[in-house]
């Protein structure tokens, strides 16, 4: 399947605006265990006199659709297993939005069925290997324990997805899994890390937006409507008025969100997001039905609409935060570290 980037139509004007205006830089790293390619690219976007003009990373850490060759044969219900594990082209709006805002863009090509970039590297299924697990990795200086999740089936590396039951037809090696901590996960979040700490030591403040999709929520409990869900681990991963401002901007948008509620965020929050640094941090789901066909290709208004409303949200989160000064304590009442 392929993993190009998406084309942009240059006969729309904005486009052509936009092709005058930016330029972009792109840096890669990491790589894919079994493919000659990376496993992240860095994308930094802005006008040819400011680079960065935002303090803003989006990062899409579930789209990846890199599979090594081997992958659909090994997994017990083939593609279908792996694409319900994606963040299916959620990339696509990721992308078109830091191109009209001017954020920089985190996109991770290596697929979440094969390592999940939003769990911490210890949260691993020791039922899953054939011999001994790995080591337990260290943890980040300063990160709150998460509560395991590979026990549900969607730690470290996905064991069992609801409806379809265990996912892989051999047992997982240590060196496996190792070989993909060192080549993606280590480097991921390195990646990302450098690239707040340089945009906070640039505007004094920076804001992580972590990008996923969801399934579609209708009819299930109290976010039975839920359009979008705005997480920031209840209030410990950004300033408080950072979330409240997402909501409203989203109810504006005439979408109907949904806070920390099923979502709350996970690892990526814990680690990277640090308010009282003045580095800050959101998750924002978005119902796949929104850009979706119903057999799961993108639709190109739908794509549109949804970058538009994270452009959006990315240039008044970035607002609200200039307003209130760096170092403040303003907002941080709820987000302790």
């Amino acid at each position: 399947m392929s993993d190009a980037a998406p084309q942009h139509n240059r006969d729309d004007p904005a486009n052509r605006h936009a092709a005058s205006t930016r330029c972009e830089a792109l840096e890669s790293g990491g790589s894919v265990p079994g493919l000659s390619r990376a496993a992240f690219t860095l994308q930094r976007f802005g006008t040819r006199a400011v680079e960065s003009p935002l303090p803003v990373v989006i990062a899409v850490p579930h789209a990846g659709r890199a599979y090594p060759p081997d992958t659909f044969s090994t997994l017990r219900h083939g593609e279908a297993a792996a694409h319900r594990l994606e963040d299916r082209f959620i990339d696509m709006v990721g992308r078109s939005a830091a191109a009209a805002c001017g954020a920089s863009l985190l996109v991770a090509h290596m697929p979440r069925a094969l390592i999940d970039l939003n769990r911490d590297v210890g949260d691993i299924d020791s039922g899953m290997f054939a011999g001994p697990p790995p080591a337990r990795q260290g943890d980040v200086p300063g990160m709150p324990r998460q509560q395991p999740r590979a026990g549900r089936g969607l730690g470290l590396f996905p064991r069992r997805l609801s409806g379809m039951g265990e996912l892989w037809r051999d047992p997982l090696t240590a060196e496996e899994a190792e070989r993909r901590i060192a080549c993606v996960h280590r480097p991921y979040h390195a990646a990302l890390q450098a690239e707040l700490v340089r945009l906070r030591d640039m505007h004094g403040h920076a804001i992580l937006i972590d990008l996923h999709s969801m399934p579609s929520l209708r009819g299930q409990g109290d976010e039975g409507g839920a359009s979008h869900v705005v997480g920031d681990r209840f209030g410990a991963s950004c300033a408080s008025a950072l979330s409240a401002a997402a909501m409203d901007l989203l109810t504006r948008a005439y979408a109907q969100p949904a806070y920390n509620r099923p979502y709350a965020g996970g690892y990526v929050l814990d680690r990277h997001g640090r308010p009282r640094r003045d580095i800050h941090a959101l998750q924002l789901e978005v119902d796949r039905a929104l850009y979706l066909t119903g057999a799961g290709a993108p639709c190109a208004d739908g794509i549109a609409a949804q970058a538009r409303i994270v452009t959006d949200l990315a240039h008044l989160l970035s607002v609200v935060l200039a307003g209130r000064g760096a170092g403040s304590s303003w907002g941080l009442a709820d987000a302790a570290e």
